[in-house]
Protein backbone atom coordinates (compact mmCIF):
# COMPACT_ATOMS: atom_id res chain seq x y z
CA UNK A 1 0.00 0.00 0.00
CA UNK A 2 1.37 3.30 -1.11
CA UNK A 3 0.29 6.58 1.07
CA UNK A 4 -1.77 7.80 -1.71
CA UNK A 5 -3.79 4.69 -1.05
CA UNK A 6 -3.29 5.15 2.60
CA UNK A 7 -4.49 8.74 2.60
CA UNK A 8 -7.84 7.92 -0.13
CA UNK A 9 -9.02 5.31 2.49
CA UNK A 10 -8.14 7.55 5.24
CA UNK A 11 -10.46 10.40 4.12
CA UNK A 12 -13.33 8.14 3.20
CA UNK A 13 -12.88 6.97 6.92
CA UNK A 14 -12.91 10.82 7.74
CA UNK A 15 -16.07 11.70 5.54
CA UNK A 16 -18.56 8.88 6.03
CA UNK A 17 -17.80 8.80 9.91
CA UNK A 18 -18.26 12.61 10.06
CA UNK A 19 -21.41 12.22 7.97
CA UNK A 20 -23.04 9.67 11.09
CA UNK A 21 -21.63 12.51 13.46
CA UNK A 22 -23.56 15.04 11.88
CA UNK A 23 -26.24 13.41 12.78
CA UNK A 24 -26.07 12.70 16.10
CA UNK A 25 -24.19 16.51 16.79
CA UNK A 26 -27.36 18.12 14.98
CA UNK A 27 -29.77 16.04 17.88
CA UNK A 28 -27.11 17.07 20.55
CA UNK A 29 -26.56 14.08 21.30
CA UNK A 30 -23.62 12.72 23.99
CA UNK A 31 -21.40 11.91 20.79
CA UNK A 32 -21.44 13.97 17.72
CA UNK A 33 -19.16 14.92 14.44
CA UNK A 34 -15.62 14.77 16.28
CA UNK A 35 -16.26 11.63 18.29
CA UNK A 36 -17.64 10.00 14.68
CA UNK A 37 -14.83 11.01 12.43
CA UNK A 38 -12.35 9.99 15.01
CA UNK A 39 -13.86 6.68 15.49
CA UNK A 40 -13.89 5.52 12.27
CA UNK A 41 -10.57 7.30 11.29
CA UNK A 42 -8.92 5.62 14.23
CA UNK A 43 -10.50 1.63 12.89
CA UNK A 44 -8.96 2.92 9.89
CA UNK A 45 -5.89 3.48 10.63
CA UNK A 46 -5.73 0.37 12.81
CA UNK A 47 -7.24 -1.55 9.99
CA UNK A 48 -4.18 -0.75 7.43
CA UNK A 49 -1.60 -0.83 10.16
CA UNK A 50 -2.27 -4.16 9.95
CA UNK A 51 -1.74 -4.92 6.45
CA UNK A 52 1.28 -2.35 6.72
CA UNK A 53 2.29 -5.26 9.18
CA UNK A 54 4.38 -8.33 7.41
CA UNK A 55 2.11 -11.50 8.19
CA UNK A 56 -0.65 -13.64 6.89
CA UNK A 57 -4.31 -12.08 8.61
CA UNK A 58 -2.85 -9.22 10.19
CA UNK A 59 -5.52 -7.34 9.38
CA UNK A 60 -8.13 -9.33 10.66
CA UNK A 61 -6.43 -9.72 13.88
CA UNK A 62 -6.63 -6.02 14.27
CA UNK A 63 -9.87 -5.83 13.15
CA UNK A 64 -10.99 -8.08 16.43
CA UNK A 65 -9.21 -5.85 18.05
CA UNK A 66 -11.03 -3.00 17.03
CA UNK A 67 -14.68 -4.32 17.51
CA UNK A 68 -13.30 -5.51 21.03
CA UNK A 69 -11.86 -1.96 21.71
CA UNK A 70 -14.70 -0.28 20.89
CA UNK A 71 -16.55 -1.80 23.24
CA UNK A 72 -14.91 -0.04 26.00
CA UNK A 73 -15.48 3.23 24.27
CA UNK A 74 -19.65 2.33 23.76
CA UNK A 75 -19.70 1.86 27.71
CA UNK A 76 -18.69 5.04 28.24
CA UNK A 77 -21.26 6.77 27.01
CA UNK A 78 -23.88 4.66 28.49
CA UNK A 79 -25.62 6.04 31.91
CA UNK A 80 -28.25 4.94 34.08
CA UNK A 81 -30.57 7.37 35.46
CA UNK A 82 -33.48 6.50 37.56
CA UNK A 83 -35.04 3.47 36.02
CA UNK A 84 -33.47 4.36 32.53
CA UNK A 85 -30.59 3.43 30.59
CA UNK A 86 -29.67 6.59 28.00
CA UNK A 87 -26.86 6.32 25.43
CA UNK A 88 -27.41 2.48 23.95
CA UNK A 89 -28.01 4.34 20.73
CA UNK A 90 -25.23 5.88 21.04
CA UNK A 91 -22.85 3.23 22.05
CA UNK A 92 -24.47 1.13 18.80
CA UNK A 93 -23.86 4.66 16.73
CA UNK A 94 -20.33 4.16 17.66
CA UNK A 95 -19.83 0.39 17.02
CA UNK A 96 -21.35 0.40 13.62
CA UNK A 97 -18.93 4.12 13.22
CA UNK A 98 -15.68 1.74 13.50
CA UNK A 99 -17.13 -1.09 11.37
CA UNK A 100 -17.55 1.86 8.75
CA UNK A 101 -13.90 2.51 9.49
CA UNK A 102 -12.93 -0.51 9.18
CA UNK A 103 -14.17 -1.49 5.65
CA UNK A 104 -12.36 2.06 4.43
CA UNK A 105 -9.30 0.96 5.90
CA UNK A 106 -9.82 -2.46 4.08
CA UNK A 107 -9.90 -0.41 0.88
CA UNK A 108 -13.93 -1.06 0.36
CA UNK A 109 -14.91 1.92 0.04
CA UNK A 110 -18.13 1.68 -2.06
CA UNK A 111 -18.98 -0.79 1.33
CA UNK A 112 -18.19 1.65 3.67
CA UNK A 113 -20.69 3.92 1.73
CA UNK A 114 -23.47 1.73 2.07
CA UNK A 115 -23.05 1.03 5.92
CA UNK A 116 -23.08 4.72 6.27
CA UNK A 117 -26.15 5.20 4.51
CA UNK A 118 -27.60 2.04 6.38
CA UNK A 119 -26.66 3.95 10.15
CA UNK A 120 -27.98 6.87 8.83
CA UNK A 121 -31.20 5.29 7.61
CA UNK A 122 -31.08 3.73 11.23
CA UNK A 123 -31.00 6.95 13.18
CA UNK A 124 -32.93 9.20 10.77
CA UNK A 125 -35.38 7.21 9.37
CA UNK A 126 -36.67 4.78 12.22
CA UNK A 127 -36.05 7.50 14.52
CA UNK A 128 -39.93 8.74 14.17
CA UNK A 129 -41.07 5.15 13.22
CA UNK A 130 -39.84 4.04 16.92
CA UNK A 131 -41.59 6.89 18.70
CA UNK A 132 -44.83 6.44 17.01
CA UNK A 133 -44.40 2.85 18.05
CA UNK A 134 -43.89 4.13 21.76
CA UNK A 135 -46.90 6.68 22.02
CA UNK A 136 -49.09 4.37 20.91
CA UNK A 137 -51.67 3.37 24.03
CA UNK A 138 -51.54 -0.16 24.93
CA UNK A 139 -53.95 -2.14 23.10
CA UNK A 140 -57.09 -1.97 25.98
CA UNK A 141 -59.40 -2.69 23.44
CA UNK A 142 -59.87 -6.09 24.32
CA UNK A 143 -60.51 -5.45 27.83
CA UNK A 144 -63.84 -6.26 29.24
CA UNK A 145 -65.31 -3.20 31.62
CA UNK A 146 -67.90 -3.59 33.61
CA UNK A 147 -69.98 -0.08 34.41
CA UNK A 148 -72.69 0.69 37.11
CA UNK A 149 -75.53 3.48 36.83
CA UNK A 150 -77.54 4.92 39.62
CA UNK A 151 -80.62 6.87 39.76
CA UNK A 152 -82.89 7.96 41.91
CA UNK A 153 -85.85 9.29 40.74
CA UNK A 154 -89.44 9.91 42.32
CA UNK A 155 -91.60 6.53 41.93
CA UNK A 156 -94.02 8.09 39.67
CA UNK A 157 -91.49 8.13 36.76
CA UNK A 158 -90.00 5.38 37.53
CA UNK A 159 -91.46 3.26 34.42
CA UNK A 160 -90.40 5.97 32.56
CA UNK A 161 -86.92 6.97 33.58
CA UNK A 162 -86.28 2.87 32.97
CA UNK A 163 -87.75 3.12 29.32
CA UNK A 164 -85.74 5.79 28.52
CA UNK A 165 -82.24 3.98 29.95
CA UNK A 166 -83.05 1.82 28.20
CA UNK A 167 -83.55 3.30 25.12
CA UNK A 168 -80.34 5.28 25.48
CA UNK A 169 -78.34 2.37 26.17
CA UNK A 170 -79.01 0.55 22.97
CA UNK A 171 -77.69 3.50 20.94
CA UNK A 172 -74.55 3.63 22.13
CA UNK A 173 -71.61 0.82 22.06
CA UNK A 174 -73.07 -0.79 25.73
CA UNK A 175 -74.69 -3.79 27.02
CA UNK A 176 -77.20 -3.39 29.16
CA UNK A 177 -76.71 -7.20 31.74
CA UNK A 178 -78.46 -6.51 34.59
CA UNK A 179 -81.39 -3.86 35.71
CA UNK A 180 -82.74 -3.68 39.26
CA UNK A 181 -84.97 -0.97 41.35
CA UNK A 182 -85.47 -0.56 44.82
CA UNK A 183 -88.32 1.48 46.43
CA UNK A 184 -88.17 3.96 49.13
CA UNK A 185 -91.63 3.96 50.28
CA UNK A 186 -90.56 6.59 53.02
CA UNK A 187 -89.46 8.97 50.41
CA UNK A 188 -91.52 7.97 47.67
CA UNK A 189 -88.57 7.15 45.84
CA UNK A 190 -86.82 4.51 43.35
CA UNK A 191 -83.14 4.16 43.50
CA UNK A 192 -82.51 2.25 39.81
CA UNK A 193 -79.31 0.78 39.03
CA UNK A 194 -78.13 -0.78 35.91
CA UNK A 195 -75.48 -2.85 35.15
CA UNK A 196 -73.42 -2.37 31.53
CA UNK A 197 -71.01 -4.12 30.14
CA UNK A 198 -68.46 -2.99 27.24
CA UNK A 199 -65.46 -3.83 25.42
CA UNK A 200 -62.84 -0.78 25.72
CA UNK A 201 -63.89 2.38 27.96
CA UNK A 202 -66.79 3.79 27.12
CA UNK A 203 -66.51 7.20 29.29
CA UNK A 204 -68.26 9.46 26.34
CA UNK A 205 -71.25 6.98 26.02
CA UNK A 206 -72.12 7.06 29.75
CA UNK A 207 -71.71 10.86 30.04
CA UNK A 208 -74.23 11.40 27.38
CA UNK A 209 -76.57 8.59 28.92
CA UNK A 210 -76.13 10.79 32.16
CA UNK A 211 -76.95 13.94 30.94
CA UNK A 212 -80.08 12.99 29.26
CA UNK A 213 -81.87 11.48 32.33
CA UNK A 214 -80.63 14.08 34.20
CA UNK A 215 -82.64 16.57 32.37
CA UNK A 216 -85.93 14.34 33.56
CA UNK A 217 -87.36 16.73 36.20
CA UNK A 218 -88.84 13.26 38.17
CA UNK A 219 -84.74 12.41 38.54
CA UNK A 220 -83.19 13.63 41.88
CA UNK A 221 -79.59 12.04 41.22
CA UNK A 222 -77.81 10.47 39.11
CA UNK A 223 -74.66 8.83 38.66
CA UNK A 224 -71.69 6.10 36.89
CA UNK A 225 -69.05 3.81 38.25
CA UNK A 226 -66.64 1.30 37.20
CA UNK A 227 -67.06 -1.47 39.03
CA UNK A 228 -64.52 -4.15 39.63
CA UNK A 229 -67.19 -6.93 39.98
CA UNK A 230 -70.54 -7.41 40.97
CA UNK A 231 -70.58 -8.75 44.50
CA UNK A 232 -72.89 -9.25 46.89
CA UNK A 233 -72.23 -6.18 48.83
CA UNK A 234 -72.09 -4.16 45.80
CA UNK A 235 -69.28 -2.12 46.59
CA UNK A 236 -65.45 -2.82 44.81
CA UNK A 237 -65.60 0.75 42.87
CA UNK A 238 -62.63 2.28 41.27
CA UNK A 239 -64.09 5.73 39.81
CA UNK A 240 -67.08 7.27 40.25
CA UNK A 241 -69.27 10.30 38.53
CA UNK A 242 -71.80 11.19 40.35
CA UNK A 243 -74.68 14.54 40.14
CA UNK A 244 -77.27 15.02 42.39
CA UNK A 245 -80.23 17.61 42.10
CA UNK A 246 -82.07 19.13 44.95
CA UNK A 247 -86.09 18.04 44.48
Amino acid sequence: MNWIDFGIRMLAALVLGGLIGLERQWRQRMTGLRTNALVAVGSALFIMMGGLVAGDGSQGRVAAYVVSGIGFLGGGVILKDGFNIRGMNTAATLWCTAAVGSLAGLGFLPFAAIGTLGVLAANVVLRPISFRINRAPVGNAEHEILYRLRCTCRTADESNIRTMLIQNVGRAALTLIALHSLDDELLARVNVRAYLKTIGPKEEALEQIVTRLSLEAGVTAISWEVVAAVDAEDASISTSHELVRAD
